[in-house]
């Protein structure tokens, strides 16, 4: 469902993503791992269609993200690490302005629209403007305008940030089904235990290359750990085991 290959973008004479190259089927749910500036949300901007690559090619379902954007964008649901939201609209009226941009029919995107509000708890503030709403209650929202189209392919960038346990919960759940229902998520996160938890296979990532891909028990192999759980293995991946202390340095003695 997602195809990446030998993809490159280049900041003047940076490389920030390195001749990637990744399968993705329908159906499974996805982790892209990796330290802060390695390359995930690049790539991530790059699959969304919000930066051109320097090189590569990137298909959903088929379409090529660059040479059909429109076809392979209506595929897509993106949720991005730092969204933006139109705020001077209710809870109601910025999904079905989301629905009417996939050009759903009217009455199954009032359908999903409140199907959404109820499971996200969210129909008591859904004729509220979205400026009065709390974090995690505009992170619900977009993540329900991203899917009201019921898109092929998921592309999410830290989902849970913001989120309360039970919206958390809520969150994991909807992706768990999307997947069970074929739909392909692909995640980045540093919530190392959720990706753990959740993720078919995981793809570590560091300056701009793949280092490691597979399932957990295929990542110990590499990281020769048979027991070590994902933030274990993810260290030894990225080789930042050794964490030196500052603690010492910042205790002033008693005078």
């Amino acid at each position: 469902m997602i195809s990446i290959k030998g993809l490159v973008k280049k900041y003047n004479q940076t490389l920030a993503v390195k001749h990637l190259d990744l399968e993705v089927p329908a159906g499974e749910f996805f982790g892209f791992l990796g330290p802060n500036g390695a390359g995930k949300t690049t790539t991530i901007k790059m699959m969304a269609g919000l930066l051109k690559p320097t090189a590569g090619t990137i298909t959903l379902g088929g379409f090529d993200i660059t040479q059909d954007p429109v076809s392979a964008k209506s595929l897509l649901g993106y949720i991005p690490d730092r969204p933006f939201i139109y705020e001077k609209l209710t809870g109601r009226e910025y999904l079905q302005f989301i629905a009417d941009l996939y050009a759903v029919d009217s009455a199954l995107a009032e359908e999903r629209t409140e199907q959404f509000l109820e499971f996200f708890d969210l129909s008591d503030f859904s004729d509220e403007l979205i400026e009065g709403y709390s974090h995690g209650m505009k992170q619900k929202l977009i993540i329900s305008g991203a899917i009201i189209h019921d898109p092929k392919v998921v592309v999410v960038d830290e989902p849970l940030v913001g989120l309360d346990p039970k919206g958390a919960r809520q969150v994991k759940q909807l992706f768990l089904d999307l997947c069970r229902k074929g739909v392909t998520v692909f995640m980045s996160t540093h919530s190392l235990g959720i990706a753990e938890a959740m993720c078919h296979r995981i793809g570590i990532i560091q300056k701009g290359e793949v280092v490691a891909l597979g399932s957990v028990e295929e990542l110990r192999n590499v990281a020769q750990n048979a027991h070590g759980d994902l933030e274990d293995i993810f260290l030894e991946i990225t080789g930042d085991i050794e964490l030196p202390s500052i603690v010492a340095s910042l205790q002033t003695p008693a005078g």
